[in-house]
């Protein structure tokens, strides 16, 4: 059994960082960071748009390249690299995914080709607040077609076109798309860690809304989304992760202290060490679940949790560890660290806490021993 990615997906993967490397040096994630105005770089989502990306996993009925959902993995991972300042993971993986597990043909046909053109940028509007979210305190209303409510925070929801809002109709909960250009809609921009993906706060008065999917299973739909979703997002971790490993090491192999190489003393070594191991694991569970992903497996919603949890515990540990190699220089605005910390924040947040996908990963585990 092959474990790893196929020489296609690893020429795939090698490409992606090259054009990566040369069109999302750490300059361009700055220039979203130093300005306010900014909350993606408009260029680059062009450039990643011309590279077909957007429609790597989409039908070629439907605009797209028409490949599997592996090499899409493969194109996350360099994206989380690279830390790349765009809406990537709100468009690709989940309205592309959703749309395609869920949509009818026609909503397929509308909104598919302009996803994989880059003309459109989507997103995920579920939460209205702190707390967990429930049928019972679910506020967002749908009423005669027309979408009434506040969700707050909404990743990508000040630049979007179309949301896939969580609402309920008739007093069950359902899943509709909204136009966010469209009448009946407001947006805030929020502040956020990482800028360099924004948040907003989306207010709904008599805004038009298109079911998607079936009537009343609005939460199962959310969480068939977030799974697949999950997968995919633990390879951007999986990618930030390993970049944060290498950054930590090049700077220990590089920095001397009392006329040695700080690589040399054990406790720098040991952070290294337990940053390699955490990779590690979380590339297991991510490799489990692209094979679930790209097979539709039953077992996706166990690894998707799986790698969920475990991409998240990785690159956040890599993130704060490779501070700590820095030493004095990592907490400086001039060192590339806090890119990569701001992003493992941002990342471990947007589909679910880790606490909510243990939750999940234990539950399916308890089905899976009483089956």
């Amino acid at each position: 059994m092959d474990f790893d990615y196929s020489d296609d997906q690893k020429f795939l993967k090698d490409e992606a960082r090259k054009f990566l490397g040369g069109r999302c040096p750490p300059a361009v994630v700055r220039g979203v960071l130093d300005d306010p105005a900014k909350s993606y770089d408009a260029p680059l989502w062009a450039a990643v748009a011309e590279q077909g990306w957007l429609g790597a996993a989409i039908p070629e009925e439907h605009g797209g390249l028409g490949l599997g959902r592996v090499e899409l993995c493969a194109i996350a991972e360099e994206l989380g690299r690279a830390v790349a300042p765009i809406p990537f993971a709100s468009t690709v993986y989940v309205l592309a995914e959703a749309l395609m597990a869920h949509g009818t043909d026609a909503q397929k046909a509308a909104i598919l080709p302009r996803v994989a053109a880059g003309e459109l940028i989507g997103c995920l509007a579920v939460s209205e607040g702190p707390g967990v979210l429930t049928p019972s305190t679910l506020s967002a209303r749908v009423d005669g077609g027309k979408l009434s409510g506040v969700k707050i925070p909404v990743t990508d929801g000040d630049v979007a076109h179309t949301a896939i809002v969580l609402a309920a109709e008739n007093g069950k909960p359902g899943l509709f798309l909204v136009d966010l250009t469209g009448e009946g809609v407001t947006r805030e921009t929020l502040e956020s860690l990482d800028p360099t993906r924004g948040v907003a706060r989306l207010t709904f008065e008599g805004a038009a809304a298109e079911r998607l999917g079936a009537a009343g299973e609005g939460f199962d739909l959310v969480q068939s989304i977030l799974d697949r979703a999950a997968v995919l997002l633990a390879f951007e971790q999986l990618g930030g992760a390993d970049r944060c490993l290498e950054m930590a090491k090049e700077y220990a192999l590089g920095r001397y202290a009392f006329g040695r190489v700080i690589a040399g003393y054990q406790a720098v070594k040991h952070k290294l060490a337990d940053m390699y191991v955490k990779n590690e694991v979380a590339r297991s569970n991510a490799y489990y679940g692209a094979w679930a992903l790209n097979d539709d497996a039953p077992e996706l919603p166990t690894a998707a949790a799986a790698a969920r949890i475990a991409a998240s515990e990785a690159f956040w540990f890599a993130s704060k560890e490779s501070v700590q190699v820095h030493g004095g220089m990592g907490f400086t605005w001039e060192v590339d660290c806090h890119l990569y910390y701001r992003r493992s924040r941002q990342l471990s947040l947007v589909a679910g806490s880790p606490r909510l996908w243990k939750e999940r990963l234990v539950s399916e585990l308890e089905k899976k021993n009483a089956a």
